[in-house]
């Protein structure tokens, strides 16, 4: 695991003082062997929150794209936000990557084969913890730009990512704005690809955010580009918000990237919009776009039905 040191001291001393005593209270504690792991990605998820919040709130009131008189709808992307990031799904995205991870290796190893790992396939990277776990970004950026082009490809997945493009207000908490399904088959790919290439589990939470930090500045709402050559280096605001356009939502959309843009050069989805487009589904259920979270999420599974 790549040393992070105060993260790690800080997440033993939460565990002590909170976290054991409640699995102790509850009875819970054959979840003991987990919680450091627990709660390091709680910590993780938190730093993460207040960086993006850091950096992305004065950038959006300095230079904003747009102007609302009411952010009432930004509030339950707030909430999504905080649900992916602190809430039930770090912790749930560590403890199954975990059991599966485990199993994987035990199985593999009752069979006489060597557990996959990315050091197996490239020998150099021996040694090399900060290259590996480089990659392993990057790795996991290529497998996000399919899933990501797929769930525009197919009508039914759609029908569940449309809650992610129905935000017509977007700003860095949208990241994080999307179906339970929709979330759910998107951990799962993930984890598929974690565990073909041996990220370890305490790493793989890690590189989640990571990624996802720079999805939600992605998202912000900043009148910001990269300049000619930037812009093809990492997604920018100006980048994905061609992505969120109200002329892109559908099946068949552009920028799917969500860190590098080098995957829509490659597959030609790119497109180099020097515009702020307006964002939002005009075709998503008012609900998906206005409504609380419950409103949302139910207004996904009935467009999902009426989709198939």
């Amino acid at each position: 695991m790549l040393p992070a040191h105060p993260f790690n001291d800080l997440a033993g001393w939460v565990e002590q003082v909170a976290v054991l005593p409640l699995l102790y209270r509850f009875g819970l504690m054959q979840w003991s062997e987990l919680s450091f792991g627990w709660t390091l990605v709680a910590i993780y998820g938190v730093t993460q929150m207040l960086l993006a919040y850091a950096v992305c709130v004065p950038l959006e009131r300095a230079m904003p794209i747009e102007r609302w008189d009411s952010r009432r709808v930004v509030l339950v992307d707030v909430f999504y936000t905080f649900l992916a990031r602190v809430g039930v799904l770090p912790v749930m995205t560590f403890v199954l990557f975990y059991a599966a991870q485990v199993r994987l290796d035990g199985f593999l190893a009752d069979h006489g084969y060597v557990p996959p790992m990315l050091e197996t396939i490239f020998p150099p990277l021996f040694g090399h913890p900060v290259i590996t776990f480089a990659l392993y970004a990057l790795i996991l950026d290529f497998a996000d730009y399919w899933r990501h082009r797929l769930s525009h490809r197919f009508r039914v997945w759609y029908a569940l990512h449309a809650v992610h493009h129905a935000q017509r207000q977007m700003t860095f908490w949208s990241d994080d704005r999307n179906h339970v399904l929709d979330e759910m088959i998107g951990f799962l790919w993930f984890m598929a690809v974690g565990l073909l290439i041996g990220i370890p589990p305490l790493q793989f939470p890690l590189l989640v955010l990571i990624l996802r930090f720079v999805e939600s500045f992605s998202h912000a709402n900043i009148r910001l580009s990269f300049g000619r050559i930037g812009e093809r280096l990492l997604v920018s605001p100006r980048f994905h918000r061609a992505h969120h356009g109200i002329l892109a939502a559908g099946e068949r959309s552009i920028n799917y990237g969500a860190v590098f843009p080098f995957w829509d050069m490659l597959f030609g989805t790119a497109y180099f919009s020097k515009d702020f487009a307006p964002t939002g589904d005009p075709e998503a259920p008012e609900a998906m776009a206005s409504g609380g979270w419950v409103a949302q999420q139910w207004s996904g599974l009935v467009h999902l039905v009426r989709s198939i």
